[in-house]
This record gives structure tokens, C-alpha cells and sequence, in this order.
């Protein structure tokens, strides 16, 4: 793992904190209850209270994501006119031409629906790792379980808290709103996923069609034989509207037949994002983006720099660095101590080499696979800046305080902020932080105070 610096925690955080607002037993057993049955995995440390930074921060994050989620889009959609000419220009693997709707303008229209940056703090502020841009987001479940403990816990009398975070539920919900009268159909919402993938239980799923139904919004959760109820009944009980809650790659993993999702794609179930995030997905995007393209303004490029860490797709070519011009694959062989390099569609922290934690000899060889490739980028690695929390360690009477270093996975929905989903290790370190990745990953929400 990488080491997260230890000057102190960032000024971005800011220095105001909640504390543990109950016992120990109670938080733990209240933050356990609301992921229960989910397959969230077991966690040694859990959180004693929300992350909290101040309102400017929480703020900017947002302003950011937004910003760049626009340039995300235009650049993605811009590398060729149609999706047969993306799915060239990306080197896409034959998996991924499949579920595109009929209808190539409600395609192009609807990709960014759902969308979770992954973003550290560097020495700098916020600095976009990657764009996480799927309908099967991890944080979505997590964020809303947190926040229900946290508002339970330090609401006052007249249910005021004293920190501020929207619901990733309710906001979600209002996205379905807006899509279903947009095409002009009934409110009804199919969540299509599986509790068959690696991970998720059928709980997973059902706990925000529940919170839909019980919120004045009809939902379901469709395994994929049962999709043929969305369409293959009397028009009243079908499901026009829902959310693609899983990723190819993963269906195809465990053998699931995607025939019931295009089936109910072409009878006209409009399931959010489409097809075409799996354009803005990539991370090539951001390196396409971070180099630069014709038609950005000079505040675009600016505004790019400033969030987004030097990124580059990794081809043997001239490119430039620091206002000079490179040949990219030596520089990035003689620099390995500051680059990171990722697979285009890599998830979970898969296929990423941190340059600084390998020896030369291995990192010449990951360079030289991914340029055979040629679906790979190299970016500038960010040291990860920590904040200080409370957490509760395994069989600990009373919480303990630590620094960490979190990635933030700010969450929007139809581009509307849903709350920011953190993930980080409780013994400190830092690096790759997935929350499968090992007895000490941790996660929690990021509020503003």
C-alpha cells in the first residue's frame, strides 16, 4: 500500500468534527442492522461518526464533478459520429456491442444517468482519479444505510441534524420522476440486477425498491428471467423506466443470459445508463480529456488541469509534460516512481500498478503489455492527504481516533448531488481502497457542517 502523507490532516477537511453520538455497541450494532443481508462484506473498523468538511468543500466537489462529468460526456461521444465508430475508436472487446438501444438518440441521451467519480485530496484539494459511470455503482446502498444511522443518531427533538447531505435515495427517485415525464410514461421503475453476481444479495437490491414503494414511487426488482413481467403484461403493470443495476462483464462472469435485458430494451423499457457509458466509463476519456481537445475553451483546459491529474492513453508517441514536449513511453519508463498506470476499463481497483510500489523490471513489463494493448492510460499518482476520524475497532469498548486517507465518491443522479460515498482502510494505510480488499477496508459518508 501506498503511504497517505502524514503532515496532518488537509485544510480542505477543515477542523470542525462530529463525535460518537451513542455507545459503541449501539453504533456498531445500528450501522451492522442497516447493511444487513446485503453481502456487504464484514469490516474490522467501522465508522463512530460521518466524515464531515465544510460546506465550501462539499461544495467544490460537487461544482467539479459536475464540470467535468460535461467534458466527459462531449469528449466521449465526440471520438466518432456513431456507436459503431466508438466502439472502434475505443477498442472496445465484443462483450460490450450489445444492449444499445434502437433508438440512437435516447441512447446518446441517457449514459451519465448514474455516475460516481472516484476523487482524492491531494496536497492540492480534490483530484479526480477516474469516472465511475454505470447504473451498478457501488456506494448507492452504503451511502443511504450510513446516513440513515447518522440522522437517527444526532437529530435533535425536531429531527434537525446538525450536518447537511442529500439522500442518494431521494434523489435517485426524483431522477425517475423527471425520466418518466420526460418520455412521458408512468412512474413505474424496474431495478434490474442479480444476486447470482459475486458480492450483492437479493437484499442488496430490494432495500431501495422498498424505500421507492414506501416513498409514493412503484419499483421492482427484476432478476433477469422475471424482466419478461416488465413488458409481457397488460399495459398498466408495466415497467417503462428502470436502473441497469449490474455490469456485463459481471453477468457474463457467473453465465447469466443478458437475451431478457435487449429483449426488454426493444419492447421499450428504458434502463438507465445506457449502453453508452461504457464510452465515458473508460478511462481513456480522461486521457483524451487531460491531453486536451480542439474544441475546449482556455477556462475548459484550465478547469481540467486543476482537477484532473496529468493522464495520458499509452501509445508509443510524442506528447507534452510540464509545458515541453515527450516522447511518452520512455518518459513513462524513466518515471515510474510517479505515474500509475490503469487499464481502460479496469473496476475495483483491478488491473492498476502503482508504479512506486513495483520494481523496475516489473513495471517495464506492465508497460510493455499495456502498449501491445493499447487500451491502457498512465497517470500522475496523487499522494492521498488524510483527515482525522473517530472509528470502532473489533471488540473496542470505545472508539479511537485515526488518520485515513479516503477516496470520496461524490454520487449524482440525472446530475443532481445524492451524497458522497468514502471508502478508506481503518489501519491508515492508502493506495487502492476497495471495500473488498481486505480486513481493514472501511467506508462511510462525507457530510457537510
Amino acid at each position: 500500500m501506498a503511504t497517505p502523507d502524514r503532515t496532518g490532516p488537509h485544510p480542505w477537511f477543515g477542523s470542525h468534527r462530529l463525535t460518537p453520538a451513542a455507545p459503541a455497541e449501539t453504533i456498531r450494532r445500528m450501522l451492522r442492522h442497516e447493511l444487513r443481508d446485503t453481502g456487504w462484506p464484514y469490516q474490522e473498523f467501522l465508522p463512530a461518526a460521518p466524515i464531515t468538511v465544510p460546506r465550501a468543500s462539499y461544495a467544490e466537489l460537487f461544482r467539479a464533478a459536475a464540470g467535468l462529468l460535461d467534458l466527459v460526456r462531449r469528449t466521449a461521444l465526440e471520438t466518432a459520429p456513431t456507436t459503431d465508430g466508438r466502439l472502434a475508436a475505443y477498442r472496445m472487446p465484443d462483450s460490450e456491442n450489445q444492449l444499445f438501444l434502437a433508438d440512437p438518440y435516447v441512447e446518446e441521451r441517457y449514459p451519465d444517468s448514474v455516475v460516481r467519480p472516484d476523487v482524492v485530496i491531494g496536497p492540492d484539494g480534490p483530484q479526480f482519479l477516474e469516472f465511475n459511470v454505470s447504473g451498478a455503482l457501488g456506494g448507492v446502498v452504503e451511502t443511504h444505510s450510513r446516513l440513515e444511522v447518522w440522522r437517527q443518531l444526532h437529530a435533535d427533538e425536531q429531527g434537525r441534524t446538525p450536518f447537511a447531505s442529500p439522500s442518494p435515495f431521494a434523489v435517485r427517485a426524483e431522477m425517475f420522476r423527471s425520466l418518466a415525464a420526460e418520455q412521458g410514461v408512468a412512474p413505474r421503475v424496474a431495478i434490474v440486477g442479480s444476486a447470482r453476481v459475486i458480492g450483492p444479495e437479493r437484499r442488496y437490491f430490494e432495500v431501495e425498491a422498498d424505500h421507492y414503494n414506501s416513498h409514493g414511487l412503484t419499483a421492482r426488482f427484476f432478476e433477469p428471467e422475471e424482466l419478461v413481467e416488465a413488458w409481457d403484461c397488460p399495459p398498466h403493470l408495466r415497467y417503462p423506466i428502470g436502473l441497469r443495476n449490474f455490469t456485463i462483464p459481471d453477468w457474463l462472469e457467473v453465465g447469466l443470459d443478458l437475451t431478457p435485458v435487449q429483449a426488454a430494451l426493444d419492447r421499450g423499457c428504458l434502463l438507465v445508463g445506457t449502453q453508452t457509458s461504457t464510452f465515458m466509463h473508460s478511462k481513456l476519456t480522461l486521457g483524451l480529456l487531460s491531453e486536451g481537445r480542439p474544441w475546449m475553451s482556455t477556462a475548459e483546459r484550465n478547469f481540467v488541469n486543476r482537477y484532473l491529474p496529468w493522464t495520458r492513453i499509452l501509445t508509443d508517441r510524442k506528447t507534452h509534460r510540464d509545458g515541453r514536449d515527450v516522447d511518452l513511453l520512455p518518459y513513462v519508463l524513466d518515471n515510474r516512481d510517479r505515474l500509475v498506470l490503469k487499464a481502460g476499463l479496469g473496476e475495483s481497483g483491478k488491473q492498476v500498478v502503482l508504479g512506486r510500489e513495483v520494481d523496475q523490471t516489473v513495471w517495464e513489463a506492465a508497460v510493455a503489455e499495456a502498449v501491445a494493448d493499447g487500451t491502457s492510460i498512465v497517470q500522475d499518482f496523487v499522494a492521498p492527504q488524510t483527515c482525522r476520524v473517530a472509528l470502532l475497532a473489533d471488540g473496542a469498548d470505545e472508539p479511537h481516533e485515526a488518520d485515513v486517507a479516503p477516496v470520496l465518491g461524490p454520487l449524482l443522479f440525472g446530475g443532481r448531488p445524492a451524497g458522497v460515498f468514502c471508502r478508506f482502510y481503518g489501519d491508515g494505510t492508502a493506495g487502492i481502497v476497495s471495500v473488498r480488499g481486505g480486513s481493514s477496508s472501511s467506508d462511510n459518508c462525507l457530510v457537510a457542517i
